[in-house]
């Protein structure tokens, strides 16, 4: 009886501590797979109207290719018919990849430029492949090289964007930030501005130590981690990357981030940091948060860039 008594009392204490948790965002729950598609339809929902979806294909696969794209308010209209327009790509967490992971935060992003809050910009939100944002030729999915090679392209091809580095710049978080941090390093000529944010950088310094191996299936080749290409922008700084770290002080990538932000200043490679106190590891409270920082250290750098 008095086991039961005591199951009794312990079961709403453990149930409240399990909510608790989950609220906190501290959770790390394997999520239910799904199958990876290269196109996935924009969900129902009550998008704000500049929110799009839009595919292209992809040469190099023959395969039709899916993104979302937020155009900023006043796109359409006739005074703007020739106005260009910045572009940030949004790199989204997680695997495998979908271009409508990171849409939540379109809401906020629409808000701050209708507003007037933050300057107007094009956002894209990626599919970042089976392997989200990298290139793992076992699989044939070259997440990195779609985006880089052909995604751009397609965009400056297709929409009014300011179609050079001076006008672009690339976000992303957890995955995403991990995705950025490679890329910003491996293709500086490409963008001006840089916000990897709640990078799994410990996974990054394993990979780095292990000669490429993430697991025991998921092997990248040498170097193409986000040390060992930081240490190969190092060398040759050129062309100037401006990177703004954020990650929030409650996430489960806080410590490490702040173990790479050393790392960045044993290299003398400068970057500013945004450190969002008491938010868990989520883009979305961030956003709600400091997202409006974000959006501005983005503009600041395009007016910089383009010399307005």
């Amino acid at each position: 009886m008095k086991r039961l008594l005591l199951v009794l009392v312990l079961i709403p204490m453990l149930t409240r501590f399990a909510d608790a948790q989950q609220a906190n965002g501290q959770t790390k729950t394997k999520p239910t797979s799904q199958p990876f598609r290269w196109v996935n339809p924009l969900p129902k929902g009550d998008w704000p109207s500049g929110l799009k979806h839009a595919t292209f294909r992809s040469p190099s696969m023959g395969t039709d290719v899916g993104f979302c794209i937020y155009l900023p308010p006043g796109y359409d209209s006739a005074e703007n018919a020739k106005r260009r327009y910045p572009v940030v790509y949004y790199l989204h967490g997680g695997r495998p990849g979908s271009e409508t992971k990171s849409i939540g935060l379109v809401p906020m992003i629409d808000a701050a430029m209708q507003k007037g809050d933050a300057p107007p910009a094009i956002y894209v939100f990626v599919n970042g492949g089976e392997v989200s944002h990298y290139n793992y030729p076992q699989k044939k999915s070259m997440g990195e090289d779609i985006f880089i090679n052909e995604l751009i392209p397609h965009i400056d091809a297709t929409y009014r964007t300011i179609a050079k580095r001076e006008g672009r710049g690339i976000e992303g978080f957890s995955q995403g930030g991990r995705g950025t941090t490679r890329i910003m390093f491996r293709h500086p000529d490409l963008f001006c501005s840089a916000a990897p944010g709640g990078a799994g950088h410990s996974t990054e310094k394993r990979i780095s130590e292990e000669n490429g191996r993430e697991s025991e299936t998921l092997v990248f080749a040498p170097g193409y981690n986000t040390w060992d290409l930081a240490r190969e922008y190092a060398k040759h700084p050129e062309p100037k990357l401006t990177i703004l770290i954020h990650v929030g002080t409650k996430g489960f990538n806080y410590e490490n981030n702040l173990e790479y932000m050393a790392f960045l200043d044993s290299l003398k490679i400068p970057y500013q940091k945004l450190i969002v106190e008491g938010a868990p590891h989520s883009a979305k409270i961030i956003y709600e948060k400091k997202g409006l920082e974000l959006m501005r250290f983005h503009a600041r750098n395009f007016e910089r860039a383009l010399g307005r």
